[in-house]
């Protein structure tokens, strides 16, 4: 049968476990939200130096639309990780603030039964008494035990003693680390107001540019639609194209020419399966760059009654970028369709990786190429200096999200 004594060291120990999983899990979750806010903070400043880079030019107010959407989207994230942030600090402040009192009340009751200890030592600290109570003992048994109990009692007094410089040591550093949080949390607080102003100034200059283009919206429409034909139009030949690859490489293996995916030598085995480990750690396909839209069938920036379907993400970069393989793999083809910019597509296995609006081109087909390798430049529209890499990553025909795959897009 258990003791109520043993029951209580049982408990005591479940509540210290406890407390240290939830120190150490609060902690981490700490760290994660301050990476994931410095993340933004950079992504923040790309953004600002991309747009100091064009503001000389005349931008289009699609271009300018998709650029306040971004950012206003990357400063609200921002808002809520700090918030996050001074939230979680606020709880470990209460958490520190409650061990302090505890702490304070524990020294009080030790320092408490440490003076009567010192009070009552003192008053028998006579070793004549010492020896009287060894040698009024019974017997040499009783004298043997009366002897432990001295050096016990000295000790536990020396014991008490550790406890209260430790719990002392425990409650300065425990003061010190609430000073460092409430600092912190202050410090988070006078940024989040900062990227607030920010966002609010963003907002009102998205909501003065959105009134000024509902007064010709019937024109923009048309010409959103005239892109998205051409856009379709380009994503039509490429479907074509990888078709017509698939079925030359099932051909060749002597397999079905209607296959969905290509026939894969052993070494291409390998590559598509050292490709699908790096899912979530594959480079950029440029070395600087924000996503300015994103992947999949989303609703029109400016007009919310037309959608967009994206196959793949277009990440706007700097003047002069390179385009660069995010995977070691072979150029599959180098298409120049008619009023396009040079498209190279690199295969990896049965995967395939399509890198559009490309000014000038530095590999041939067939070629192998290297992860990180320069592919090509990425073209610059002379009439807004915008520069934009269109990205898409394929298994066979049928596309995927590269935020997925490429490391924290």
């Amino acid at each position: 049968m258990i003791s109520i004594k043993s029951a209580y060291k049982f408990c005591f120990l479940l509540l210290f476990l406890f407390s240290s999983t939830m120190v150490v899990a609060q902690n981490n979750k700490q760290k994660q939200l301050e990476s994931r806010r410095q993340e933004l903070r950079r992504e923040i400043q790309k953004i600002n130096a991309l747009r100091t880079e064009n503001k000389s030019k005349e931008r289009s107010e699609l271009s300018l639309i998709e650029d306040f959407n971004y950012k206003i989207s990357v400063l609200s994230n921002l808002i809520k990780v700090t918030n996050q942030q001074a939230n979680l600090l606020t709880r470990e402040i209460n958490t520190n603030q409650k061990h302090i009192t505890s702490l304070r009340d524990e020294l009080k009751q030790l320092k408490a039964d440490y003076a009567a200890m010192i009070v009552k030592s003192y008053k028998s600290k006579n070793q004549q008494s010492r020896i009287m109570f060894l040698l009024s003992s019974n017997d040499f048994k009783q004298a043997y035990k009366r002897l432990q109990y001295i050096k016990q009692y000295s000790d536990y007094k020396k014991k008490q003693g550790d406890i209260i410089k430790s719990k002392t040591t425990e409650l300065q550093e425990t003061n010190i680390k609430l000073l460092k949080q409430q600092e912190s949390k202050r410090t988070l607080i006078a940024e989040n107001r900062e990227v607030q102003k920010s966002l609010e100034k963003e907002r009102a200059q998205h909501r003065e540019l959105m009134t000024s283009i509902k007064k010709n919206l019937s024109l923009y429409a048309a010409q959103i639609k005239q892109k998205q034909r051409e856009a379709a139009r380009i994503d039509r030949e490429i479907d074509k194209i990888i078709r017509a690859a698939i079925a030359k490489s099932n051909a060749k293996a002597g397999k079905k020419a209607n296959s969905t995916s290509f026939a894969l030598t052993a070494e291409e085995k390998v590559l598509a399966s050292n490709f699908i480990a790096n899912k979530g750690k594959l480079p950029w396909p440029v070395e600087r760059g924000v996503v300015r839209l994103g992947y999949g069938t989303q609703r029109h920036p400016i007009n919310r009654s037309l959608t967009i379907k994206s196959n793949g993400v277009r990440i706007a970069t700097s003047k002069g970028a390179k385009a660069r393989a995010v995977f070691n793999g072979e150029v599959s083809e180098i298409l120049k369709l008619k009023n396009v910019n040079p498209i190279v597509m690199i295969r990896h296995g049965n995967y395939l990786t399509i890198y559009k609006n490309l000014t000038s081109v530095y590999v041939k087909k067939g070629e192998k190429v290297t992860t990180k390798q320069e592919i090509g430049e990425v073209f610059t529209n002379p009439s807004n200096g915008e520069t934009i890499l269109s990205f898409t990553i394929s298994k066979g025909f049928s596309t995927e999200n590269p935020e997925s795959w490429i490391y924290k897009m």
